[in-house]
């Protein structure tokens, strides 16, 4: 699939994200408050309930990468994941621009350096922020 395919990406999508994950339920809730919320559903794969393997993957490639799911049933994973939900939520040039020679090959690495550390990161922006609430 081309990074522009994204831009194909059909509302309602599904966004499958860690629940446990700080800087994931700063997005999550962002999304539930953002005025297009309702062309995206919710999916906590933390949730008890959750089989990732109904959906013909594995909980553990989905802890790895983002995934989201169009409404035709095509699923976008890693940076395209962000792409073809922020492309149905309205930043359609965006998306494009992330495309695009060289920037999108940018985007691409840089997602997956955050993807590995995603955890950490978070646990870390926790931290900072108790202790700068504290004076």
């Amino acid at each position: 699939m081309s990074r522009r395919a994204t831009l194909l990406a059909r509302a309602p999508v599904t966004l499958f994200h860690d629940g446990h994950c700080p800087l994931c339920q700063r997005e999550v809730a962002w999304l539930s408050r953002h005025p297009r919320r309702e062309r995206v559903k919710l999916v906590d794969i933390q949730a008890p309930d959750f089989d990732a393997e109904r959906l013909d993957s594995s909980f553990a490639a989905m802890m790895g990468r983002l995934h989201v799911r169009d409404e035709d049933g095509r699923w976008y994973v890693g940076m395209d994941a962000s792409r073809a939900l922020y492309a149905v939520l309205g930043y359609r040039r965006l998306v494009w621009l992330s495309t695009l020679p060289g920037v999108g090959g940018m985007m691409d690495a840089g997602y997956r350096w955050f993807a590995r550390r995603r955890l950490r990161l978070g646990r870390w922006l926790q931290r900072r922020g108790k202790a700068g609430s504290r004076g």
